[in-house]
C-alpha cells in the first residue's frame, strides 16, 4: 500500500483548498522554469568561454559548466516531476482498490 503524504479527502475540499492547490502547481512550475533558466546560464556561459577562449584551462571551464548545466536541468526535471505527483495526489487521490474472494 502506499502511503500518502497528506490524509485529505477530496470530498471535503473547500474552494480555498483547490485555489492553494492550484497555485502549488503554479510555484512548482515556477521553480521548474528557474532551474532550466539557471541550466541555460550555466550552459552559454560554458560555450562562451569554449568558443571565445583560446586557452585550454577556460575550455575546460566552459565544458565543465556545460556539464553542470545539463545537470541542474536533469536535477530540476527530477524534481519538477516528484512535486508534481505529490500535488496531483493531494488533489485526486487514487482510489485504494479492495479485491473480496467469492
Amino acid at each position: 500500500m502506499k502511503r500518502r503524504l497528506y490524509n485529505i479527502d477530496p470530498k471535503e475540499l473547500i474552494l480555498r483548498d483547490h485555489l492553494a492547490i492550484d497555485r502549488t502547481k503554479l510555484a512548482n512550475e515556477r521553480n521548474f522554469l528557474a532551474f532550466v533558466r539557471t541550466a541555460l546560464a550555466f550552459v552559454a556561459g560554458g560555450f562562451g568561454l569554449i568558443k571565445f577562449v583560446d586557452e585550454l584551462a577556460y575550455i575546460v571551464i566552459g565544458w565543465i559548466l556545460v556539464g553542470i548545466g545539463a545537470i541542474v536541468l536533469g536535477f530540476g526535471f527530477y524534481r519538477y516531476l516528484k512535486f508534481k505527483k505529490v500535488i496531483d495526489s493531494m488533489q485526486h487521490p487514487e482510489e485504494e482498490s479492495t479485491t473480496t474472494s467469492n
